[in-house]
């Protein structure tokens, strides 16, 4: 059965500090739904993430042993329960999934043993990321507290894979200048030292690198390795 305020509130808190911390992503995620599981009575409780690239909601994380759920497939925006919510950007509460016409995977439903539902979308600045799912054993029907509580862990959770997107894309950008300033002195080198173009002394790198299936980084540096012993040698 769902606990009592105070009980919500910790676990509440007890997410903020590990969004606060060092933990990796999927660890935080993996805590998320086992935290909202224990605090809403849930039998299972799931993360459903936005696919970029195909636009489909995925389980990201659950804290279900069972393999038929963890592996169902995606759901595509509109489509079920968590689908349409995606789409909405608003809760959903069901009161019996295996009598929702809406809902998907009833199999799997009666199965586990999954009875209400409460699912809540994942925004950030209105954008909805993702989706928490809450299932019950027994019928339940989830009050506005309870739907306050999953629709604050779940705007925390946004907010921590926002975070983490946003640090390896500033970091993906960050290697990518520091790869182009490697070429571009490795090329400079070659132009120097060989009497190359500039197209040149690009291609020559570039053939190197598919030649010998080392990225375009790895050879400029071996180059400019390469000039600063020979810089060394010649120093002595």
């Amino acid at each position: 059965m769902p606990k009592n305020f105070a009980e919500q509130l910790k676990a509440i808190s007890k997410i903020s500090k590990a969004i606060a911390s060092d933990f990796f992503l999927d660890d935080i995620l993996r805590l998320v739904v086992t935290v909202t599981a224990e605090v809403l009575g849930s039998n299972i409780c799931s993360l459903m993430l936005i696919d970029e690239k195909s636009g489909e909601l995925m389980v990201r994380a659950t804290q279900s042993i069972s393999e038929e759920y963890n592996k169902k497939p995606p759901l595509k925006i509109g489509e079920g329960i968590a689908g349409r919510v995606a789409k909405e950007n608003k809760p959903i509460a069901v009161k019996d999934v295996v009598k929702e016409k809406e809902y998907k995977h009833k199999d799997i439903a009666k199965k586990e043993g999954l009875a209400s539902l409460l699912c809540v979308p994942m925004s950030v600045k209105g954008k909805v990321i993702g989706v928490i799912n809450c299932y019950t054993p027994k019928a339940h029907a989830f009050s506005d507290e309870e739907i306050e509580v999953l629709t604050t862990i779940a705007n925390q959770a946004a907010v921590a894979i926002e975070n983490t997107e946003l640090t390896v894309k500033s970091k993906s950008i960050k290697e990518e200048l520091e790869t182009r300033k490697r070429i571009e002195r490795a090329k400079g080198i070659l132009m120097r030292d060989e009497g190359l173009t500039e197209e040149q002394a690009y291609l020559r790198v570039r053939k190197y690198s598919m030649d010998n299936r080392k990225t375009m980084r790895e050879v400029a540096e071996a180059i400019i390795l390469s000039a600063d012993m020979k810089n060394l040698t010649g120093a002595k």
